[in-house]
This record gives C-alpha cells, sequence and structure tokens, in this order.
C-alpha cells in the first residue's frame, strides 16, 4: 500500500496528499506527530531509529513519530504506530504543535507541523527491528545534558521541541 501524507499549510488545513518518498524529496508541509511515553518515574522512553531509515539512520529520538496517513485521525495514526513500532498501547494527550523544517545528508527534508502527545506507561516494549535498534528509559535531565554533549546523536525534531516538552512536563507535574 502507497502511503500517502497529508499536505497542510502553514495553518495546518489540509491541501491534499502526496506519497512519503516524495513529499520527502520536494520538501514539502505535511502533518506529523511525536510521541513522548513516560514511566511512573517520570522517564522518558527513548527510540534509536533503525540503520535502515531513510532519513536520520541510527538516532536517538521520542517514543514514536510518524505521519497519518490520508484519511486518518491523528489518534488513529499514533496508535497504529506505537503498535507497529513499538508492540505497545497507551492513552495519549495532546501536548502542543510546532512546525520545522530540515534537511538531511541523502537530500531529503522533513518539513512537518508536527503535533505533539504525552502518555504514561510502564509497559516495556517489544520492539519491531525493521523500525527500532534500541530503546531506554532517560531522566529529562541526562536527556538534555546527552543533546548538549552529542547533538549529532539525537534527531532534529527532538532537539528542536525538547525545551517545549520540558515546559509542558513541569504544567503537568503542577
Amino acid at each position: 500500500m502507497e502511503e500517502l501524507l497529508i499536505l497542510v499549510d502553514e495553518d495546518d488545513v489540509e491541501l491534499g496528499y502526496l506519497d512519503k518518498w516524495n513529499v520527502h524529496k520536494i520538501g514539502l508541509l505535511h502533518r506529523a506527530f511525536s510521541v513522548f511515553i513516560f514511566n511512573s518515574k517520570g522517564e522518558l522512553l527513548l527510540q534509536q531509529r533503525s540503520d535502515e531509515k531513510y532519513h536520520s539512520p541510527g538516532v536517538w529520538t521520542n517514543t514514536c513519530c510518524s505521519h497519518p496517513l490520508k484519511g486518518e485521525i491523528l489518534e488513529s495514526a499514533i496508535f497504529r504506530r506505537l503498535e507497529q513500532e513499538l508492540g505497545m498501547q497507551c492513552p495519549v494527550t495532546f501536548q502542543f504543535k510546532f512546525q520545522y523544517k530540515s534537511h538531511f545528508e541523502n537530500d531529503l527534508v522533513e518539513h512537518e507541523i508536527d503535533h505533539v502527545y504525552f502518555g504514561w506507561s510502564d509497559q516495556q516494549p517489544k520492539i519491531n527491528p525493521a523500525e527500532i535498534k534500541d530503546w531506554r528509559y532517560i531522566s529529562l535531565d541526562n536527556l538534555k545534558l546527552e543533546m548538549e554533549q552529542y547533538p549529532d546523536n539525537f534527531s532534529t525534531w527532538i532537539r528542536i521541541c525538547f525545551p517545549q516538552i520540558e515546559a509542558s512536563i513541569k504544567l503537568h507535574n503542577n
């Protein structure tokens, strides 16, 4: 099945659809999501992207990130990808959205309006090795330090939205 991504304007209004490869080759603005799952200790579940990913292979990033497909609502896409990548399900709550554009080493471009969701679970992931190389839990303080020391080890999008993640967690914990 061809994956048709949802093209959007600056206000996140649907404009049409195009296959995933061409969206990233041309660098068109499209809808995406990033999920951050925290355990009962407040640690974030990170995944290391598979070395086979078409961009950003082998870097550490948030729990799950992907795109809703044509005709799919965000929450359905989130649950689909959590199951496909990590073999897990948990309730999620919308936090914020942000827009970014990043050019990669293979001439692909990620240009997204990224919808960020939080979830809480102590379930251990059962990773899909085609999607994920490794996983770990980490405190936000330690993640911040690692991203400062080794920025190239982390995805562009987690580095961009991290300050908002910290702020949202502080609001949630108060």
